[in-house]
């Protein structure tokens, strides 16, 4: 069992897991990833990741299939093309490719590892949106006391549109 309780049989090439899983990065940047994760993306066909930040207080780990969408809509033309050239100009900065090794590790580029405060800490990861998030506990529990802020009226709201 995963330290999120979820078991291997709960996931399915085509699921990503779900839940927040607690991990460290250790004193060479390198994060190991659950099995269930290292499963999920093995399911994809997808040994290979990007690594990278897109506003310096998260990582994001993508698989490439869902990276190379991303900077798809970041290529895109419109009336916000600069703020895309300067979210791509980030990501590029900041980001990597990355092969999962053997034991189920990506190493985290250095800097962003430096600017997202994730070196040698507990970090932990949840599968959003096609990625894989990391952020450090400090950060992750923030973030969680935001969106516990009027949890009911954001309920009933969503309950409204189907939830």
């Amino acid at each position: 069992m995963e330290e999120n309780g979820s078991s291997a049989s709960s996931t399915t090439a085509q699921d990503a897991p779900r839940g927040v899983f607690r991990v460290s990065v250790d004193e060479k940047g390198r994060l190991k990833l659950p099995a269930l994760i290292v499963q999920y993306l093995e399911g994809l066909g997808e040994r290979k990741v990007f690594i990278t930040t897109l506003d310096e207080s998260e990582a994001r780990i993508y698989p490439l299939s869902v990276w190379r969408e991303t900077e798809k809509m970041l290529q895109e033309p419109g009336d916000d093309f600069d703020d895309r050239n300067d979210v791509a100009l980030v990501a590029a900065n900041y980001g990597q490719d990355t092969d999962i090794d053997a034991q189920g590790r990506v190493t985290l580029p250095g800097d962003l590892r430096k600017v997202s405060g994730l070196e040698g800490d507990e970090v932990r990861l949840r599968c959003f949106q096609g990625r894989i998030n990391v952020l450090r506990s400090t950060e992750y529990d923030r973030r969680l006391e935001t969106a516990k802020a009027n949890l009911g009226d954001k309920l009933r709201a969503l309950q409204k549109k189907g939830l």
